[in-house]
């Protein structure tokens, strides 16, 4: 695997659903990056990277390189140019979602820890993720868990024991 990686040699993968359309080129796997993740993103205009979230296990920051959009930060809306540097510690109050509300791209690089296993929150929707075997922003085929639930559906730790 090599250590030194040029975004431009990297082939861009996509995911689209509904307002989300990203373009992602994992510049950490990529070099070889064990503990630490990168990730150079492309959100085009009037889109949505992914679902508001949070982790519970893993912190991310993100770096805006070019363009304007929205960031949707523990309930708030901040506008992001630039420059704009974002650090999102582990925790609930660290929810995000990246929204470019601009008419052009907006291009930024997400760097996460990659710890395994992590739990995800979804404020919107109610539900919790559970991811093990490959850290978020990883390879979702290598995981030997990746559930989410809704949190209407929990039972009692004893419940059926």
């Amino acid at each position: 695997m090599e250590r030194i990686v040029n975004a431009d040699d990297l082939e861009w993968t996509e995911t689209e659903r509904e307002d989300t359309h990203i373009k992602r080129k994992q510049l950490g796997d990529a070099a070889g990056g064990q503990r630490l993740g990168a990730s150079l993103y492309e959100l085009p205009a009037e889109r949505t990277a992914w679902p508001y979230h949070y982790h519970t296990g893993n912190e991310e920051a993100i770096y805006v390189l070019d363009g304007e959009g929205t960031i949707r930060l523990d309930g708030e809306q901040d506008a992001l140019e630039a420059g704009d540097y974002v650090a999102l510690p582990a925790g609930e109050n660290s929810a995000h979602q990246v929204i470019n509300d601009s008419e052009g791209v907006l291009r930024y690089l997400v760097v996460s820890t990659m710890d395994d296993p992590d739990v995800m929150g979804y404020p919107d929707s109610e539900k919790v993720g559970v991811t093990a075997g490959d850290p978020p922003g990883g390879d979702p085929d290598e995981r030997t868990i990746s559930e989410f639930f809704r949190l209407e559906d929990g039972v009692g730790f004893w419940d059926g024991e």
